[in-house]
């Protein structure tokens, strides 16, 4: 793959810092983009090329595809959007603005990545467009309400583009990882402290039984969690393969609950989601 250029967001941990160094070593030259500049200063240490792009700053998106369009000569054959946030609390409890701006950057920012690369693969005949969705954009959980809500909507527009796109020499993909170790749960901390009030809610002892203990206690592996190697592997298949398949289920979890949706009623789901949380 010498020579093949990509663009990854969401690089300081987790599904994007695994991808950029798994891509590195098949021989990918790798943007490797990050939020906050420090996290870029790092992987630039690492010997990464590492703009700065913050999905909830159109200017820093522009930037950013600019400095990898100087680099690389006007082309870039793959882009892989990843960087994303959670806001955990439940939904009665979620003040409009928290949906904002996690649309801002879940979705809003990723479709404005993603319209500015278009043109760039039209002109040289060629692209991959890899979105980083998630089991939640197949199913809900509780507790859940603004990620999941961010991810069916990217299901959606993915799947649209996807259909549009097949008269072009564009691929468009959906990867779909199910409990994967990253810093997502940590990193939603802030955010949940910044849009939650949950002392005030009617769900206050809920929060206190589940959901606080979740997220303020030691990190633990979930059950049936994978490395993110296991998404890099699903990754490379769909960025490398002559035919890639439309979506990639990554984990057990997320197999089995894209064959429950199908074959469940929604009564049912429900119960079953319910009663795992």
């Amino acid at each position: 793959m010498t020579g093949k250029t990509i663009l990854i967001t969401g690089c300081s941990s987790g599904i994007g810092h695994d991808a950029a160094h798994g891509l590195r070593e098949r021989g990918w030259r790798v943007f490797a983009s990050c939020r906050q500049e420090k996290d870029c200063a790092r992987l630039r240490e690492e010997g990464f090329e590492s703009p700065q792009l913050d999905y909830t700053d159109e200017a820093s998106i522009h930037r950013a595809l600019g400095e990898v369009l100087e680099a690389t000569g006007g082309t870039l054959d793959a882009l892989y959007n990843n960087g994303a946030f959670g806001i955990p609390g439940a939904t009665e409890d979620l003040p409009t603005g928290a949906l904002r701006e996690i649309f801002e950057g879940n979705l809003f920012g990723w479709h404005e990545l993603t319209r500015a690369v278009i043109p760039v693969m039209r002109r040289q005949g060629h692209g991959r467009i890899v979105n980083c969705s998630s089991v939640l954009g197949l199913v809900p959980m509780p507790w859940r309400g603004a990620y999941v809500a961010t991810k069916y909507a990217l299901e959606g527009l993915t799947d649209v583009l996807r259909i549009e796109m097949r008269d072009t020499p564009i691929e468009i993909i959906l990867i779909e990882p199910g409990p994967i170790t990253s810093r997502i749960r940590a990193n939603s901390v802030p955010y949940f402290e910044k849009w939650i009030d949950w002392r005030a809610s009617p769900r206050a002892a809920q929060y206190e039984a589940s959901l606080l203990k979740r997220l303020y206690a030691a990190p633990s592996k979930d059950r049936f969690e994978l490395p993110a190697s296991a998404v890099t592997a699903k990754l490379v298949h769909a960025l490398e393969h002559p035919t890639p398949r439309p979506r990639y289920y990554v984990t057990f979890p997320t197999h089995l609950m894209g064959r429950l949706r199908r074959l469940l009623p929604t009564g049912a789901l429900d119960a079953l989601i319910d009663r795992a949380r």
